[in-house]
C-alpha cells in the first residue's frame, strides 16, 4: 500500500496550491479519503473528506470555501485545491485512505505560506 502526496511548497498569503495523492495497493474506489494537516505543536486535524464515490464532500470550517477536494478513481488520486491561502495553513498536509478495519497514510507533503 502506498500513498504518495505532491504537490506542496512555498507561496505567498492568499495564493493557491493543488495537492495530489497517488495511490497504490488497494481498491482505491473503495475507500474514502481524507486530506489532514499538522502544524508544528499542533494535533493533526482534518481538512477535507471525500466519499469514495466523488459523490460526498465536507470540510473543516476554516477551509470551506477556500479549499476543494476531488477524487480520480480512474487515476486513483485524490486532490486538494487550495485557494486563498493564509500563513495559519502553514502545515504538513497527509492524504488518508479510510474505511472500516483499514486505515493508511502517506508521508506527507509541506506547505508553507509565508511572504
Amino acid at each position: 500500500v502506498q500513498l504518495v502526496e505532491s504537490g506542496g511548497g512555498l507561496v505567498q498569503p492568499g495564493g493557491s496550491l493543488r495537492l495530489s495523492c497517488a495511490a497504490s495497493g488497494f481498491t482505491f474506489s473503495s475507500y474514502a479519503m481524507n486530506w489532514y494537516r499538522q502544524a508544528p505543536g499542533k494535533e493533526r486535524e482534518l481538512v477535507a473528506y471525500i466519499s469514495s464515490t466523488g459523490g460526498s464532500t465536507d470540510y473543516a470550517d476554516p477551509m470551506k470555501g477556500r479549499f476543494t477536494i476531488s477524487r480520480d478513481n480512474a487515476k486513483n488520486t485524490v486532490y486538494l485545491q487550495m485557494n486563498s491561502l493564509k500563513p495559519e495553513d502553514t502545515a504538513m498536509y497527509y492524504c488518508n485512505a479510510r474505511r472500516a478495519y483499514s486505515d493508511f497514510w502517506g508521508q506527507g507533503t509541506q506547505v508553507t505560506v509565508s511572504s
